[in-house]
């Protein structure tokens, strides 16, 4: 449980009378609400404030329901499946309207670093607290100050925006100020404890009826009648601020926990990423799991890749060149070399580490049929063929839904290579922060025709009957290539990119087929239990 998943509970706790025990010498809350409504009623009668055409009664009948009576009309009905739980008997259930005097819209005016008053914003609200230094000014007319003049125990409550629903208990006014146009403000009786009135719009009954009264567009809204027509439940006064207290007492204790809690959680999401990447390290240097001489030997299988590509060559799907592969060996001098033709050069200072006798280095080109980046495709609004871009290769897996997609009749002008095959790596090969995210491409789990890369991604096509897709997506999310990918990457610092002639190049210890398998297999073993 987390610092606010704890919060939540005892918030649930206090308003549903599990926080502190009842007294029965309390004056009942049905008393305290008979006072409140004597006393909108007289402020209604010196006309200073409005008459509530929706103000109502609620009761338990006889029958042990819930009903609500409405003083304008005499409608009664029952509520019921309003309720959500029972409360002690001395408490009643309220509605917000009920027990406000007013729920008043913000001013809406431009902020100004002069004016005539100050204007708090939503913005001007952080943790629970008005920077008052922030706070700009506006332009009014003196006859509307007294409308949106803020003061001590109202309450402000975001109406739009991402912070929709978060609310702001006033305590102190050090500058006459009123309040923008985002905010709406509930001033609601004295005879209530304004920390209870504000515990409750943190609990979570208070957010499931704003869920339930927000406007779902794409700047979501809460309005007044929201607000009004919130059921809430009412201690009597003397137990409000014994929950208060209580609460007082409890928070800071909760801070301290959630602080340790975030700490700890941070220090276990840190170990296991150190631990996954020892993991990829153990298993990229073949170490994870162990040698086994009847798998044969990585050479044996680069025999067999080339033959592959002979066949390919001679049925014409593969150019000639594709057969000049180059040969990287340990000489007797015991340094890393390589072949290419006639030529022979040192390696040492490329290779990152040793690897089994049973292994071999290889360049990626000579392990692939095909590495490519894909194209500036002209988009449409048509999803018929989706283009695979930076945001849809995560770390987490592949996200087709992330994807845009290409003009139809730009497909035509494409080589059939350039299709996305089952399996295939897509490697970010562009952009900070961005650049060497790698994914794999599921066929099943795009339900389209096909599908295509764009510019910023480069298509890695292994000889999948030979090499594992998988293995190189973990040899390429291990430290020894991520720690220096932009070392080993082209462009500016602006637009750092891997060019298709650099990733055709990496360097991939390659272990023979099956010890391929047996290493993605414990590498999965291992994660799903760190993960647990």
């Amino acid at each position: 449980m987390n610092g606010k998943q704890l919060k939540n509970s005892i918030l649930q706790w206090a308003i549903q009378g599990k926080l502190v025990p009842q007294d029965p010498n309390d004056e009942p809350a049905s008393v305290l609400l008979e006072r409140i409504r004597a006393e909108k009623a007289r402020l209604v009668k010196e006309k200073k404030i409005k008459k509530d055409k929706n103000e109502s009664i609620i009761y338990r009948g006889d029958d042990n329901s819930y009903y609500e009576k409405f003083i304008a009309t005499g409608e009664v009905r029952c509520i019921d499946e309003e309720i959500p739980f029972e409360i002690p008997r001395g408490w009643k259930w309220e509605r917000w309207g009920n027990i406000s005097q007013s729920i008043q819209y913000g001013y809406n005016a431009p902020a100004l670093e002069k004016g005539v008053i100050k204007m708090v914003r939503i913005s001007d609200i952080q943790n629970n607290k008005v920077l008052w230094n922030t706070v700009p000014f506006c332009m009014i007319e003196e006859k509307d100050i007294e409308t949106y003049l803020l003061k001590v125990n109202d309450i402000l409550f975001a109406r739009t925006g991402g912070t929709v629903g978060k609310s702001f208990l006033v305590e102190d006014v050090p500058i006459k100020s009123i309040y923008a146009g985002y905010l709406i403000r509930t001033r609601y009786s004295s005879l209530l404890c304004p920390h209870y009135m504000k515990a409750f719009m943190e609990s979570q009954l208070y957010w499931e009826q704003l869920k339930n009264g927000t406007i779902a567009t794409a700047q979501p809204n809460c309005n007044g009648k929201t607000l009004a027509k919130m059921i809430l439940p009412i201690p009597p006064i003397n137990e409000q601020k014994r929950i208060v207290e209580r609460l007082h007492r409890i928070f800071p204790f909760i801070e301290r926990y959630s602080k340790s809690q975030d700490a700890l959680n941070l220090m276990n999401m840190q170990i296991r990423e150190q631990l996954k990447k020892s993991v990829l390290q153990e298993a990229i240097q073949g170490k994870l799991v162990p040698q086994i001489a009847e798998e044969g030997t990585a050479r044996k299988l680069l025999a067999e890749i080339h033959k592959e590509k002979e066949q390919l060559v001679k049925e014409g799907k593969l150019k000639k060149s594709a057969l000049a592969d180059s040969l990287i060996y340990k000489g007797d001098d015991n340094k890393y070399w390589e072949k290419n033709g006639a030529n022979r050069s040192c390696i040492d200072n490329e290779i990152p580490f040793d690897i089994p006798s049973s292994w071999s280095w290889v360049r990626l080109n000579d392990i692939c049929s095909f590495i490519h980046r894909g194209k500036s495709p002209k988009y449409s609004m048509v999803k018929k063929y989706p283009v695979v871009a930076q945001k849809c290769n995560q770390w987490s897996g592949f996200s087709i839904e992330k994807a845009k997609f290409i003009e139809p009749q730009s497909i035509s002008s494409y080589k059939e290579e350039y299709f996305l095959q089952n399996e295939d790596l897509m490697w970010n090969s562009t952009g900070l922060g961005t650049l060497g995210r790698m994914a794999i491409y599921y066929e099943e789990l795009n339900p389209y025709e096909l599908a295509v890369a764009d510019s910023h991604v480069t298509v890695i096509r292994p000889y999948k009957q030979y090499i594992a897709p998988e293995y190189l997506y973990y040899y390429f999310a291990s430290n020894t290539v991520q720690s220096v990918i932009e070392e080993k990457s082209d462009g500016s610092t602006k637009q750092k990119e891997l060019a298709t002639k650099t990733v055709q190049g990496y360097l991939i210890p390659l272990p023979p087929l099956d010890e391929q398998y047996r290493i993605i297999q414990q590498i999965k073993s291992v994660t799903s239990i760190m993960s647990r």
